[in-house]
C-alpha cells in the first residue's frame, strides 16, 4: 500500500524532496499542509499517515516550535534524514538573468543567497511564503521578469529553467528531518531493535544544584553519546527548563539501562522515538 506523507509546503518544497529521498525505494504520495500544526492535525485524525518534519538546520539552528509540537502530540519518531539545502535561481524558459526584475522566495532562502543576489541589483528581492510556492506561482501565472529561489526539484516540477545552481552563500547548509508516525503504525513499520542506534527524549529536572550534570554523568557511564541537547523555558515556572536530548549508542540494551538509571533523577520523561541514525550528511 502506497505510503502517504504529510509535508509542510507545496509540492516540490524541500520537505517534499526529503520525503521522496528518504522513501527512495518506494512510491509515496505527499500531502501538502500550510503549517506544521496542520501536519499534526492531520496525523491526529488519520493514523495511517506519516509525516516529515524539519527539526534543525546547520545555519538557522533548531526549529524550537517543532520541538514543542513533538512533545504535545502523540506521534513517534521512526527515522531521520539529513539533506543538503542547495538553492537554484529559476525562471520561465527563455528568460535570462539580465531580463529579471524580481526574485521571489521564502525570506530565509533569500538571506541564504544574499551574496549572489546582491551581485544582480536589477532583481528586487520579494519575500514569499514558500520556495516551491514561488516557483509554482511564476509558472502558473506566466510571470515574465520574475525568478524564484528554490530547489532543483521544484524548478523541474513546475517547468522552470534553472539559470544558476548552488547560489547559496554557505555550501554547508543541511537540514535534519524527522519521520513521524502514529504509535501503532510506528510499532509496525519502525526499525527493528537491532537497527536502533539513536533516540530522542524530552524531560525536566528538579530545580536543584547539579541536577542536569548528574543525568549526563550517568549517561556517560553507560557509553551513551549525547549528540544534541536543547533547553526551553517552561511557561509559568520561572527559570525552570525542559530539555530535549538526542542520544546515539552502540548497544540498545545499554541505552535502555541508562534510561532506567536516570528516571529517579528526572521528571516528565517521554521517549519521542527510537530509530536508526542517518549518516548521509557528507
Amino acid at each position: 500500500m502506497k505510503k502517504r506523507v504529510t509535508i509542510q509546503g507545496v509540492a516540490g518544497c524541500y520537505h517534499d524532496a526529503a520525503a521522496r529521498n528518504y522513501f527512495s525505494n518506494e512510491e509515496i504520495e505527499t500531502i501538502p499542509c500550510d503549517s506544521f500544526q496542520e501536519m499534526f492535525d492531520h496525523l491526529a485524525t488519520d493514523a495511517s499517515l506519516l509525516a516529515i518534519l524539519a527539526i534543525e538546520n546547520t545555519i538557522a539552528g533548531s526549529l524550537l516550535q517543532n520541538h514543542e509540537l513533538l512533545r504535545k502530540n502523540q506521534t513517534r519518531i521512526i527515522g531521520e534524514y539529513k539533506m543538503r539545502i542547495s538553492h537554484t535561481l529559476a525562471a520561465l524558459p527563455g528568460q535570462s538573468i539580465d531580463q529579471l526584475t524580481e526574485v521571489n522566495s521564502h525570506p530565509m532562502a533569500l538571506r541564504q543567497c544574499e551574496q549572489f543576489l546582491l551581485r544582480h541589483p536589477n532583481m528586487k528581492m520579494i519575500e514569499k511564503f514558500d520556495t516551491a510556492g514561488s516557483a509554482k506561482e511564476i509558472a502558473e501565472n506566466n510571470l515574465l521578469g520574475h525568478a524564484a529561489v528554490c530547489g532543483e526539484y521544484a524548478a523541474e516540477l513546475y517547468g522552470l529553467h534553472i539559470l544558476e545552481r548552488t547560489i547559496e552563500t554557505n555550501k554547508r547548509n543541511f537540514t535534519r528531518f524527522l519521520i513521524l508516525a502514529d504509535p501503532l503504525l510506528a510499532a509496525e513499520i519502525g526499525p527493528d531493535e537491532s537497527k536502533i542506534n539513536k533516540a530522542s527524549i524530552v524531560f525536566t529536572t528538579p530545580h536543584t544544584k547539579g541536577a542536569l550534570s548528574k543525568v549526563l554523568t550517568i549517561l556517560s557511564f553507560y557509553d551513551i553519546n549525547l549528540s544534541k541537547i536543547q533547553s526551553m523555558p517552561i511557561l509559568g515556572r520561572e527559570w525552570e527548563y525542559r530539555f530535549y536530548a538526542d542520544f546515539t549508542f552502540d548497544s540498545y540494551a545499554r541505552y535502555r539501562q541508562s534510561i532506567e538509571a536516570i528516571k529517579p533523577l528526572i521528571n516528565d520523561l517521554r521517549i519521542l522515538g527510537e530509530y536508526t541514525e542517518c549518516k548521509n550528511e557528507i
